[in-house]
């Protein structure tokens, strides 16, 4: 079944099949094959899944594209504008052979490029009836994708602005007493309503738990003194959001926990300020591991300080170590640097930012320090 949100820009699409055509032609491959996910949702504003029947853009270099689907899914097509794109349907029964109509619409087979998250199902199969060499298509399309235009960088804006509304009323929901997974429940809920597809991911971390930074929610009851970390996301018209904020309630249990999250607070910022074009991903992970690391922290400062977004909460750049692709004006992705103090606490801090052709904007508006709430 196909999956389409919001209006379809044909000549954003346009471009990006020209961009990816051009891409394919200098990484010196005949021929991209993209199943159904983010990657044919970004060329053709539809995303969909894989089943057992066969789906697969056939995007030839000097060629025609050609989307090759079962009669019964095309109706879920309907919304792509292929007069417009120059794409051309090839429908499919059962009983017909969809990989043969995929050999059909190539010009060239000496070397094709498959969708990363082909399966192998219809990755053997293509093999079989197309030959030649086959590479993966992620980083031809990788390429493209983490260098945002105009249209994405407006779906992240507005992710980002309607996941601050969420935050800016997780005090209805964080409460001494409650679950986490009752909070939890609320926020997810609460998402949908600012206009998401769905809560891809909410985790309500307290006391303890708050230093393992990907856990979700369990039925630990809320208590004064913890510090909770919130981390919350989704896809809005097919592109994520994605943000954190600390909490606590009332008077924080540790002393230590005002000092130390000053410390998390210098460093995510100065992070951000970091960010700009030429700066390369690993400097900007350096400016706040140096931070939290010469105030004694570095050991608790676990995972890398961002990763790219877009149609997957999680894509390229990564702002880590030993990254040293420089940043480029549309890149988006994260800048979040966390302190974990394990069986005690923990504490996080995120923003989705882009590069400017200047410098930095970010989507993400809420106040960064301590959210303190009643106890």
């Amino acid at each position: 079944m196909s999956t389409h949100v919001g209006p379809i820009d044909v000549e954003a699409l346009r471009a990006r099949l020209g961009r990816a055509t051009a891409a394919a032609a200098e990484a010196g491959v005949d021929a991209l094959l993209i199943s159904p996910g983010s990657d044919l949702r970004y060329l053709l504003g539809i995303g969909g899944s894989s089943f057992e029947r066969l789906t697969c853009l056939v995007l030839p270099v000097g060629g025609t594209p050609v989307l090759v689907l079962p009669k019964l899914e095309q109706p879920g097509y309907a919304a792509v504008p292929v007069g417009e794109l120059g794409v051309e349907f090839a429908p499919w029964v059962d009983g017909e052979d969809p990989y043969a109509l995929v050999r059909k619409a190539l010009k060239r087979t000496d070397r094709v490029a498959v969708a990363d998250m082909m399966p192998a199902l219809h990755n053997l199969r293509l093999r079989e009836a197309v030959g030649g060499d086959q590479v993966l298509a992620g980083p031809v399309l990788r390429e493209l994708r983490m260098r945002k235009d105009a249209v994405e960088v407006a779906a992240l804006r507005d992710a980002g602005a309607a996941i601050d509304r969420v935050h800016a009323r997780v005090g209805e929901w964080l409460k001494v007493g409650r679950t986490e997974a009752e909070v939890g429940a609320d926020i997810a809920a609460a998402i949908v309503a600012e206009g998401h597809e769905l809560a891809e991911f909410v985790i309500v971390g307290s006391g303890p738990n708050g230093a393992s930074p990907h856990h979700s929610v369990s039925d630990r009851v809320i208590r004064a003194g913890d510090v909770v970390v919130v981390d919350i996301g989704g896809p809005l018209a097919g592109y994520n959001s994605d943000s954190t904020r600390t909490y606590v309630l009332g008077e924080p249990e540790f002393e230590d926990v005002r000092e130390t999250y000053a410390v998390l607070e210098a460093a995510q910022r100065a992070a951000v300020e970091a960010v700009r074009p030429g700066v390369t991903c690993a400097e900007v992970d350096a400016v706040a591991r140096r931070i939290i690391t010469e105030a004694g922290f570095g050991e608790y400062f676990i995972h890398r300080t961002g990763h790219g977004i877009g149609l997957d909460v999680h894509e390229e750049p990564y702002i880590m170590g030993g990254n040293d692709l420089p940043i480029e004006p549309g890149m988006a992705f994260s800048v979040e640097p966390g302190i974990y103090l394990p069986g005690r606490w923990g504490a996080r801090i995120e923003d989705i930012v882009v590069a400017t052709e200047d410098g930095v904007e970010s989507f993400n508006n809420r106040p960064h320090d301590l959210v303190v709430l009643p106890a």
